[in-house]
């Protein structure tokens, strides 16, 4: 993999000889690494990918992608804290078989794992359940660009058409949604106006409500979105949801933003058990909030109050930076590295609004 032409560009170069391994250094970094794992046993037919680390919120168990992968024909251990996955045959060329798959749960990854899986596979196979995520239909035109052939991509059922081999594409990703509603939070937070280039409304409806509901005005430009507000919020009542409800990804963000909010509002996590593990951080800034397993009530305060924090994720680093910007003093987040996983440049693109923040080396 390397960089060729603007920034942002990739181009990947298959080599001869592919491993079918993702080592423990690598893996442990991102959970999503555990997406490999489709692709690699429909392409060499076996693979050996380490157990996932990465983001700390709580237990997320890959059965889902394994009950998925197994559906079509893919056989697993556990061995010295690796996933080991065959394809019968695989020494022969055997492939993986077309198969009907119900996933229990709309899981994105798991969609992604087991679409990615199935465009190399003999058959037919029908994903029922699946993530309806603008990310997961983006994939699809991706694989359709190399040649694969799949229907219904961001409903709930992609019917796909194995296919004997992929071909070279360029595609342009669609743009991060979260990173847009990063911004909006920031905005929200501290005032101001910020056009956000390429934000696409569509793909975050439910959210743009509740940022309209809490005094953040969101609208279209020809640029992407504008948001504007003057730093006052209203609490509002929040329960993630599969797409196209709130995403969990966008909670901590809204928590921050409620937190300096006037009035009190009702957080639900549905989807992640442990992804309230930021708000002792927030608690040790000033916010009011009690949490009790998959609920918390926060109650706005007039005033944050800057401390040193640790960054227990991706996206709750990012929201104790943004909680920072409304805290009185200095506000240090530690962990910072979960940060720039997400984000390009976050402390530059936010000081270049205005704000004062310095990503510290280390």
């Amino acid at each position: 993999v390397g960089e060729v032409g603007a920034p942002g560009d990739l181009v990947i170069d298959v080599p001869a000889t592919l491993i079918p391994e993702a080592p423990y250094e690598l893996v442990e970094k991102m959970r999503a690494s555990v997406v490999v794992l489709g692709p690699l046993l429909a392409r060499t037919g076996r693979a050996r990918v380490s157990l996932p680390g990465g983001d700390d919120f709580g237990n997320r168990p890959i059965d889902i992608h394994l009950q998925g992968l197994t559906s079509l024909g893919a056989s697993f251990e556990t061995v010295h804290g690796y996933v080991e996955g065959v394809v019968p045959d695989a020494g022969a060329g055997g492939r993986l078989v077309g198969n009907r798959v119900v996933f229990e749960y709309p899981s994105h990854t798991a969609t992604d794992n087991v679409l990615m899986a199935a465009v190399l596979a003999k058959g037919t196979t029908v994903l029922e359940n699946a993530a309806r995520e603008p990310e997961v239909a983006d994939m699809a035109d991706f694989l359709t660009a190399m040649g694969a052939r799949i229907t219904g991509a961001g409903t709930s059922r992609i019917e796909v058409e194995g296919v004997d081999e992929l071909q070279p594409t360029t595609h342009r990703v669609i743009p991060d949604r979260v990173v847009a509603a990063t911004f909006f939070a920031a905005v929200g937070l501290a005032g101001g106006d910020v056009v956000v280039v390429d934000a696409r409304a569509n793909h975050m409806d439910m959210l743009l409500r509740k940022l309209g509901e809490m005094g953040v005005h969101i609208s279209q430009t020809t640029e992407g979105l504008r948001a504007e507000s003057d730093g006052r919020l209203h609490s509002v009542d929040i329960s993630t949801l599969p797409y196209p409800g709130v995403a969990t990804d966008y909670k901590p963000f809204l928590v921050t933003m409620l937190s300096v909010a006037d009035g009190v509002g009702i957080v639900t996590e549905n989807l992640f058990s442990g992804r309230f593990r930021y708000v002792d951080e927030l608690r040790r800034m000033g916010a009011d909030i009690r949490n009790e397993g998959h609920h918390a009530v926060v109650r706005g305060v007039a005033r944050l109050s800057g401390a040193p924090v640790r960054a227990p994720d991706l996206r709750a680093g990012a929201a104790l930076v943004l909680a920072g910007l409304v805290a009185e003093g200095e506000t240090i987040v530690t962990g910072a590295v979960h940060v720039d996983r997400g984000y390009g440049d976050f402390a530059g693109k936010l000081t270049a609004l205005g704000a004062d923040v310095t990503r510290v080396a280390g």
